[in-house]
């Protein structure tokens, strides 16, 4: 693979002053995936998805109502790929969406896929990405701003900014591991580093007395961070393309798939330079390595030739709630809900012993048939949610209807939500329970909740707190098939996701909602059905035989810890035949020592897990969490 050249950010305040008005056009881009080599941190270079043979891949910018045609060629040889332009609202275009199984077909090796729609209902700040297998973590991403004559506010300079977390091994290498026996309890693979556009320590030069509209956007795919700039306010103007009342803050927490655009404005005095801030959220590891910086510092450079500044430490991490953020149009609360959908989180093992992400019991399993093409094809039956799979998560929505989505969050991590197709009012978000008092999990109860706000926020990703609740709705008036899913992305590969069907038969009326001949031919080339159920099914929507389907469930009472003693018993087998076998006919002295040092094992783990399988009392919770934690290291 080629080695690609690292990107210089000296001259960030150039690359984007403010533009002119124009006219809507037709913005075309083709872009073809494939594989090089970049080091972002500074530490290693790694394999990554180019675009074009370079990387990182292109910002993009529209102004609104034009036209965007993006020809995306899948040059890998291996693999399928897809694109989602997150945010954007698609209307009338809904098999533009991008994730695979749930608006398109993949795009096969060689094959090419047109998304073509036209952005007359979005402005501000958004991105992009693969939709599948975790490839934007391997830089498959970029931000997609749409410019907008009527932004209430002034500003001189517009730069975006894309804040994540680096690994310093590919997805192919990340997954197997981490969706894995010995992985029991789903621990995430840990970050080497923490990034600013593809880089650490980036500098960005800025001029005295302007005001910047800094756009952030979280492209990462799984850690929320802090943001701050040394002795410098942010004015929060937007948040996912919802413009919003002026707030006034020092930090900003954001999640995962997150936009806020800020302003910025510059001091006169040019004699010092400031330190740019990105902390990790810790408390969404299982494991901080000691080797690990949380804190990374970039920096804010008024004067050339004045000393970079050291990191800036905070003692207390007093961020902005964006749930009191009151969107610039305001709108009052939506009326009581025609259809509430409540799910329950959870994260569980199935009978392979692999952790699995639940929306009440069920973890997403793609179908047959995209399940867009399964509505295209169903007539009066895609009204019906059985069709779309016992597996597939499925609410069939009404036209209009307005829609409450209560979330309860069983796990006791921080979760962001994202839906599809539209944004929604935050009525709710509660607080995290409190384990020291006893408390159990927050489930949210409709006759005793805090008070909705006046005027809601509006956004398209919501964090939840741990073993709590939040509630949104909005109103089913964008007809198509939407994706609702945590953007945690290693919780999507474990499945938390669900599917909404909105206004099926309208899907149907619309002839811009047709099945494009460009779509069919890259389903046919990889044999993926166009029409028929969740099992491929068109002679009987009704006839599910042969969909695709979860693992079966562990039996009753084989829990976590009951993966984990059986994997040390089978681990303790297999010492014994590889000592006999291996060592036992060379008359070695000491070979259990050797056996066990060849697999890094020490001989007190070994001498523990064969007390506690002869002895049939009960076992502490402390020995517990220590064979747990004994897995998670040592795989």
């Amino acid at each position: 693979m080629p080695s690609l050249p690292r990107m210089a950010f000296g001259a960030l305040a150039a690359l984007a002053a403010l533009s002119p008005a124009v006219a809507a056009d037709t913005k075309v881009f083709n872009w073809t995936t494939g594989w090089g080599n970049y080091d972002a941190d500074g530490m290693l270079e790694r394999p990554v998805i180019t675009c074009n043979g370079q990387f990182p891949w292109p910002d993009v910018r529209v102004n609104k109502g034009d036209t965007v045609l993006i020809y995306l060629t899948n040059g890998f040889n291996d693999r399928n790929t897809s694109l989602h332009l997150h945010g954007l609202f698609q209307r009338g275009t809904n098999q533009m969406d991008g994730p695979p199984g749930v608006t398109q077909c993949p795009i096969g090796p060689g094959d090419t896929f047109l998304y073509n729609f036209t952005v007359d209902s979005n402005v501000g700040t958004y991105w992009y990405h693969s939709h599948t297998a975790g490839q934007y973590q391997d830089g498959f991403r970029g931000v997609f701003i749409i410019e907008d004559d009527a932004f209430p506010y002034h500003y001189d300079y517009d730069i975006p900014l894309q804040i994540g977390e680096w690994y310093h091994d590919t997805t192919d290498v990340l997954i197997p591991t981490f969706m894995n026996l010995y992985n029991p309890t789903g621990a995430e693979p840990i970050p080497q580093n923490f990034i600013l556009n593809s880089t650490r320590n980036l500098t960005w030069n800025v001029e005295p007395d302007k005001t910047y509209l800094l756009r952030l956007v979280n492209t990462g795919g799984f850690v929320s961070q802090y943001f701050w700039i040394e002795d410098h306010n942010m004015t929060v103007v937007e948040v996912d393309g919802v413009y919003t009342e002026q707030n006034t803050t020092d930090m900003i927490y954001i999640t995962t798939a997150q936009r806020y655009s800020v302003l910025v404005h510059t001091k006169n005095d040019t004699s010092r330079n400031f330190a740019i801030m990105n902390k990790v959220d810790d408390t969404m590891l299982d494991v901080v390595p000691s080797d690990l910086e949380l804190n990374s510092t970039s920096y804010m450079v008024y004067n050339s030739s004045a000393a970079l500044p050291k990191q800036n430490i905070v003692q207390e991490l007093e961020f902005l709630d964006d749930f009191y953020l009151v969107p610039y149009e305001k709108q009052e609360v939506l009326p009581e809900p025609d259809y509430t959908i409540t799910v329950d989180v959870m994260m569980d093992n199935l009978i392979s012993g692999v952790n699995y992400a639940f929306f009440n019991n069920l973890t997403w399993t793609s179908p047959k048939v995209p399940t867009l093409l399964t509505v295209l094809s169903a007539g009066e039956n895609a009204t019906d949610a059985s069709i779309y799979g016992s597996n597939v998560n499925a609410f069939v929505l009404e036209k209009d209807e307005v829609i409450e989505l209560v979330l309860n969050n069983r796990d006791t991590g921080t979760h962001p939500f994202h839906l599809h197709g539209h944004t929604f009012q935050a009525l709710v978000r509660d607080r995290e329970y409190n384990a020291d008092l006893g408390e159990q999990v927050h489930l949210y109860n409709s006759s005793d909740h805090p008070a909705f706000p006046e005027y809601p926020m509006i956004r398209d990703t919501l964090y939840v707190r741990p073993q709590s609740n939040f509630v949104i709705r909005f109103k089913a008036d964008n007809p198509g098939v939407w994706f609702f899913h945590c953007h945690i992305e290693w919780h999507l590969l474990q499945g938390l996701a669900i599917v909404l069907i909105e206004d099926p038969l309208g899907i149907q009326q619309n002839a811009s909602q047709a099945l494009s001949d460009n779509h069919r031919k890259c389903c046919q080339n990889l044999g993926v059905p166009i029409e028929g159920n969740a099992a491929g099914n068109s002679a009987d929507f009704f006839d599910l035989a042969g969909e695709n389907v979860q693992e079966k469930s562990i039996p009753p009472g084989f829990t976590k810890k009951g993966i984990v003693a059986m994997f040390f018993s089978c681990l303790a087998g297999v010492l014994g035949l590889v000592t006999i076998g291996v060592y036992g006919l060379m008359g070695m002295n000491n070979a259990e020592e050797r056996v066990m040092a060849d697999f890094d094992i020490s001989p007190d783990e070994v001498l523990q897990e064969a007390s506690r399988d002869d002895d049939n009392t009960n076992h502490s919770s402390v020995e517990k969490e220590v064979a747990l934690e004994t897995v998670e290291t040592k795989h």
